[in-house]
């Protein structure tokens, strides 16, 4: 994953506190993670077959936090981020403009 591109992904994503008190193993790194999301959904593997070797943590490292993050709203949010720097560069008229919901005048 390009540096640029998760530099805009990773301030959206929640943060988790570890406990102090038996803390367990460290978590996987977010980026990491993400990048074996999108590779379970571009290779349309089951979540099960991701190969550790790759270093994306286990499938269902994976799957749980494409879950806490989906009901945290993450996916929605960088929608809104990248469509927000797509219209600002293309300005209304562009392809973004396409995809941006109408709120008035309906």
């Amino acid at each position: 994953m390009p540096d640029d591109l998760w530099e805009r992904i990773e301030p959206l994503l929640p943060r988790k506190e570890r406990r102090f008190r038996y803390p367990g193993r460290l978590p996987v790194p977010d980026r990491q993670v993400l990048c074996g999301i999108l590779y379970v959904l571009h290779t349309d593997i089951q979540w099960e077959h991701l190969p550790k070797e790759l270093g994306f943590g286990s499938g269902m490292t994976c799957w749980r936090r494409l879950r806490d993050w989906n009901e945290a709203g993450v996916w929605q949010r960088l929608h809104e981020t990248l469509l927000a720097e797509l219209n600002a560069q293309h300005g209304s008229t562009g392809p973004a403009a396409w995809l941006t919901p109408r709120t008035s005048g309906l």
